[in-house]
């Protein structure tokens, strides 16, 4: 069975080659807002999240403050994807209960994908 991987990000470009560049190797469900994700993540029983920082309604610091109170989600790993990529921002987001940090936009897939499957190997 493959492992399912949700990616939660409001701009359609984003998605489109997040997918592509996962959709060999995993099932992947997508949302577009964090009030999205809210609503989906309990039924989605993904393995790891992808999360955006600046969406709209909610930003990611606020999806993954959820993710993190949810008994059945709270110990998914939970990967920043973001552009916010000045010095300092990847401690930051990791201090704030983020697993792994992946700056966009995405120029080396393998920087994505060796996070996921770190986080897979980590967590079985």
């Amino acid at each position: 069975m493959m492992h399912r991987i949700a990616v939660v990000e409001d701009n359609p470009d984003n998605r489109l080659l997040v997918q592509a560049i996962l959709e060999d190797d995993y099932d992947v469900v997508e949302f577009e807002t964090g009030r999205e994700a809210l609503d989906g993540l309990r039924e989605a029983d993904v393995d790891v999240v992808l999360l955006d920082i600046s969406l709209p309604e909610m930003d990611g610091t606020e999806v993954l403050r959820w993710i993190r109170s949810q008994p059945d989600l709270s110990e998914t790993p939970v990967i920043a994807l973001t552009a916010h990529a000045m010095a300092g921002d990847r401690e930051r987001y990791i201090e704030a209960g983020f697993n792994d940090y992946v700056s966009k936009p995405i120029v080396d897939e393998t920087v994505l994908t060796d996070s996921i499957r770190r986080w897979l190997t980590a967590t079985s």
